[in-house]
Order: C-alpha cells, then sequence, then structure tokens
C-alpha cells in the first residue's frame, strides 16, 4: 500500500504523520514551531519529515500550510505568522528530504481530509468551514478543490457581512470572522459580563472575576453550566455563521456543510442557532431540499491527512 508524509504547520507545532491510501495515520512526529524565524521553520519540517523516513517507505509528501498559496502550489506567497514571504517551500523541502513535496492551503487540506475520509466522505461537494481565532473554509465541487484562478478561492472569512464595520487584521472592515469566530465570541462574552455581570456568574467565577481572563473554554464551559450571558453569545455567533452559511450555499449549493475547528467543539449550542438562522436565511428555501449541516470528525488531524492524500492526487 502506498504510503505518504502530511505535514500540518500551525502557529504552536508543527505536526507530520505517515498516512496510508485509507487515510489512517501509522505514525506522528511533531515538534514546536519555531517563533518568528521563517527559515528555522522549514527547516523543522524537515526533521519532521526526516524522522518518519527512517522507519517508512513513503513516495511523496503533503504540506498543509498557512497563508496564500500560489496556484502552481509550490511557494507560500505570505504567511504573516510563519513570517513567510514568496518562500518556495516545496522546493526546499523536496531538495532535502529527496522526495515530491505538494502544498496547500491549510484550510484546504483539512477540508479535503474531511471530504475523503471524514463527515463529509461520499458527497460530491462539500464546504468545510473552520471556525477558530478567524474562519477558514475549503470548497469542494464535483470531488475538486475549487482554487480559483489564483490561487486565492475559499478566503471565505474575508467576506464582507457589515459594510463599514468592525476593522479586520486583514485591513478591511466588517469582515466575516470578526463576527463569527472564537475571537468575536470572546468580544461578545467580555462585553456582556461588563455589562451584565448578574446573568455571567458562571463566566465570571471560572475567569475569578477578571473580565480579561474570559477565554473560549470558558463561555463554552459557562454556556454548558447554563450562564445566561454565555447562552446568548453562543446565539449570537451562530446567527452570524447561519448567515454567512447561507450566502455560500446561494453560491456553491453543495450537499453538506462541514463545521470545524475550536468553536465547533462546542457541539449542538452552537450548531443550533447556526441551522435555525441558515434555514431562515437560505435562498429558495422552500423550493430544495437543505443541505446536510455535521460536525467534523477527523479534529486537528483532518489538516494532516488532506495534505497527505492530495500527495497521491
Amino acid at each position: 500500500m502506498t504510503l505518504t508524509i502530511g505535514v500540518d504547520v500551525g502557529g504552536t507545532k508543527i505536526a507530520a504523520g505517515v498516512v496510508n491510501e485509507d487515510g489512517e495515520i501509522l505514525a506522528i512526529s511533531r515538534k514546536p514551531t519555531p517563533a518568528k524565524d521563517a527559515q528555522q521553520s522549514v527547516q523543522t519540517i524537515i526533521d519532521v519529515i526526516n524522522d518518519l523516513k527512517e522507519s517508512y517507505d513513503v513516495d511523496a509528501v503533503g504540506i498543509g500550510a498557512p497563508g496564500f498559496i500560489d496556484n502552481s502550489r509550490s511557494s507560500v506567497i505570505l504567511a504573516p505568522n510563519m513570517c513567510w514571504q514568496n518562500e518556495p517551500l516545496a522546493m526546499k523541502v523536496a531538495q532535502a528530504v529527496s522526495l515530491p513535496v505538494f502544498l496547500e492551503n491549510d484550510a484546504n487540506a483539512a477540508a479535503w481530509g474531511e471530504y475523503r475520509f471524514g463527515a463529509a466522505k461520499g458527497r460530491s461537494s462539500a464546504i468545510t468551514v473552520t471556525v477558530g481565532t478567524g474562519i477558514g473554509g475549503g470548497v469542494i465541487m464535483e470531488g475538486n478543490l475549487l482554487r480559483g484562478s489564483y490561487g486565492f478561492a475559499a478566503e471565505i472569512g474575508h467576506m464582507n457581512m457589515v459594510p463599514e464595520g468592525l476593522l479586520c487584521g486583514c485591513g478591511e472592515n466588517g469582515c466575516w470572522e470578526m463576527y463569527a469566530s472564537g475571537n468575536a465570541l470572546v468580544r461578545l462574552a467580555k462585553e456582556r459580563a461588563t455589562k451584565s455581570p448578574a446573568l455571567a456568574q458562571r463566566m465570571l467565577e471560572l475567569a475569578e472575576g477578571n473580565v480579561e481572563a474570559i477565554n473560549g473554554y470558558t463561555v463554552t464551559q459557562a454556556a454548558q453550566d447554563g450562564d445566561r450571558a454565555a447562552r446568548a453569545c453562543f446565539h449570537d455567533l451562530g446567527r452570524w455563521l447561519g448567515q454567512g452559511i447561507a450566502d455560500l450555499a446561494a453560491i456553491f449549493d453543495p450537499e453538506v456543510f462541514v463545521l470545524s475547528g475550536g468553536v465547533s467543539e462546542a457541539g449542538d449550542l452552537l450548531l443550533a442557532p447556526v441551522r435555525n438562522a441558515f434555514e431562515m436565511r437560505l435562498t429558495a428555501r422552500t423550493l430544495r431540499p437543505l443541505p446536510a449541516m455535521v460536525l467534523a470528525t477527523l479534529g486537528n488531524q483532518a489538516g494532516l491527512i488532506g495534505a497527505a492524500n492530495l500527495a497521491l492526487q
């Protein structure tokens, strides 16, 4: 059976795994991501691959990297968190490990993993919406990843939802991820805890009375414990997510939407308001079947598995 190595390049760790054709991980190597050192990050990718090559005969490497990837899938045009700009990543790694290397955007790689082996397996079209600190996405139509003419497709977190709205890190105003991401959830929670502390008692208790200590875990746990302010935050977040997903449905009309990322681990706390807002906003909703909406099943291994499988394509 053909084996490949998938690499998931994250902000805190770089993980590589030997993966077979069935999407099963046979071995994993992990190392911390070097802080603000572009070339040391490249070397760490090489190191985790070489760790696995010592024990397994592999045919190729797939790398899921953050940022904008050029359309030839060979270079990272820009990944600020990795300090990469016009970085010929695939070439450098291929020369160092003596294997063919395929490069893909990390959100696309995760979407492909869920499509081939996870929550979207068996579907012809799927959109994965990754809700973390921001919003990432991957669009698969008729079995193909939608990359666009220049490789920049599916940057869905930067769809404009509120003209002249909140300033996003990308420099524009009103981006979707400013209202429907993990960062947005924490911002909403801090605002509610400040304005209505009586409704946020459990949230504040978990944060030891310090509003600034509220984080994603605090909000999720408080909501699960019945905190009214925390539950209201998930309702608002779900509304924004559902409306944006309905807009994606109007454009792409997929069979299934897969929600992944840290915020999605809240389960029905998030999924219920998302579905409600989605169904209320969906174009031609009385004339068509509703797309399925499910939670991801591969967790934080989706990108690694997807990158490894893309190296086979």
